[in-house]
């Protein structure tokens, strides 16, 4: 619902707003970096500009300097911090939003300076310049917010009429009347007279006008704004007929964006060349998050591959005298939004042990379309031991360098577990890309049961966060180390 609050202000204000929001934010971010930068070359105590002004700038610095300003514009617009209306969000939700894009911008430019040798910019001064930049931009929003609000509260206020008198209008019209910080006044509803207009009336809220009407009614009150609640599909003449008279008399029109309801999935509204879209999406991984995710993985699972290449040798060659057959397992499994791939594990079972799988069906120890069995008997003596160590799962940090998997997301289920799904919730999980350890992985893998499972998944899908991520990429080492639910 707060997604239609946005812009109570005429849209030459709005965008005067988002401007110089945006360039305080960047200018905050320029003298956070600068004062981040400076601290190293003097103190407190002998504070010279003389000082500060001999320092050095080449054109490589200078030119690395204007990056930084732009991946830290680009990571703001891209996480959305400017989309919505300001006054709409609480402080702590915008509290919030800015420091996850001020956590994103510090971790691009740490990469940069990675990329490029930078040595100024240390975990230490990173920290700093990320305090004082996201501290600058949340007090600006609070000071915006405390002005605005106080002209608002001197009667500067937007006459509303709401469109329909359904459970969807009467919940807009108490959020307005309980926010006075929103900068309305709720003039009336506009709907046909029906048996539950009494109960509106009960609760303080009257209909200013019926269909038929509003045109002339239009003409001689004052109206800033209309937000249309009516159900889209049996009052679509009655709506349109409504913008066009709005639009008409230069009347600001909105829409809920939650058109389709009940939905589990966040709504917002875009922009597609020149048509505007609404989005309907589950989950929070979108967005420039996702981008700095994806290149952690290749950096990460890169890295990962060349320090443990003589380890990666030993394990190969004690595959290939513990057992006759390949040194890795090769299988199709399903990855994201059902796009399949090769996935690669070290071997730990017979030569045939996919041959031999109808015949242990009945063997099956877990519930869903999963297979498992503590004492498979195809498993090898190293393979054993590889399965403990979770070892065997170290070639798939290839499947994350080729994009087909992430350091943490779902696991990448076979294609005949797959075809088992009896329930498309459980599918929301391949709407990620899946991942060598997750939320399963820490919390017992084998020994849980898969509606669990499935569970963690959503959960993992609708909670996301590059914190997250530490968060399980940490707990998985000491689960991989005690073998936990490992078979």
């Amino acid at each position: 619902m707060r997604n239609v609050l946005v812009g109570q202000m005429n849209p030459g204000d709005r965008n005067f707003v988002v401007r110089s929001l945006k360039l305080f934010d960047v200018t905050a971010m320029a003298v956070a970096f600068v004062i981040t930068a400076v601290l190293p070359y003097t103190s407190f105590q002998s504070f010279s500009f003389a000082e500060v002004l001999s320092m050095k700038i080449t054109v490589r610095n200078f030119l690395l300097f204007a990056l930084f300003l732009l991946v830290w514009y680009w990571v703001f617009c891209s996480v959305g911090v400017y989309e919505r209306g300001l006054i709409e969000k609480s402080e702590s939700t915008e509290a919030v939003q800015v420091a996850r894009a001020a956590s994103y911008g510090t971790i691009s430019i740490w990469f940069i300076t990675l990329l490029f040798g930078v040595e100024l910019m240390t975990p230490l001064r990173l920290l700093l310049f990320f305090l004082l930049a996201c501290g600058a931009s949340v007090a600006g929003r609070i000071l915006w917010k405390a002005v605005a609000c106080r002209r608002r509260s001197n009667g500067n206020l937007s006459h509303l009429v709401i469109v329909g008198t359904n459970e969807r209008g009467v919940a807009l019209a108490e959020k307005i009347s309980s926010s006075p910080q929103l900068g309305y006044h709720l003039v009336g509803f506009v709907d046909e007279h029906w048996s539950g207009e009494t109960q509106l009336i009960e609760r303080g809220y009257s209909v200013v006008s019926d269909f038929a009407g509003f045109s002339d009614y239009l003409k001689d009150q004052v109206v800033d704004e209309v937000i249309i609640c009516a159900p889209i599909k049996s009052f679509y003449d009655s709506s349109y007929r409504v913008l066009m008279q709005c639009e008409q008399q230069g009347i600001t029109v909105r829409f809920l964006t939650d058109l389709f309801t009940p939905m589990i999935g966040r709504s917002q509204l875009g922009h597609l060349d020149e048509q505007t879209i609404l989005t309907v999406n589950t989950g929070e991984m979108r967005g420039t998050g996702v981008v700095i995710k994806h290149a952690l993985d290749f950096c990460s699972a890169l890295l990962a591959l060349m320090i443990l290449s003589p380890l990666l040798l030993l394990i190969s060659i004690a595959i290939k005298a513990d057992s006759v057959g390949p040194i890795f397992f090769v299988q199709e499994r399903v990855g994201l939004n059902k796009r399949r791939f090769q996935l690669y594990k070290f071997r730990t079972m017979v030569a045939d042990a996919e041959k031999q799988l109808a015949a242990l069906e009945h063997c099956n120890e877990v519930s869903g379309p999963v297979f498992k069995i503590k004492r498979d008997p195809r498993i090898t003596r190293v393979g054993a031991f590889l399965r403990r160590s979770s070892l065997d799962e170290l070639p798939q940090l290839i499947n994350v360098v080729t994009g087909d998997m992430s350091l943490v997301g779902p696991r990448p289920l076979p294609v005949r577990d797959y075809r088992g799904f009896t329930e498309n919730w459980h599918r929301r999980r391949f709407s990620v890309r899946p991942g060598i350890t997750c939320l399963w992985q820490v919390c017992g893998r084998s020994s849980i049961p898969f509606e669990r499972w499935m569970e963690l998944d959503m959960h993992y899908i609708d909670h996301w966060s590059l914190m997250l991520d530490l968060k399980i990429l940490l707990k998985t080492i000491p689960a991989v180390l005690k073998g936990s639910g490992a078979s």
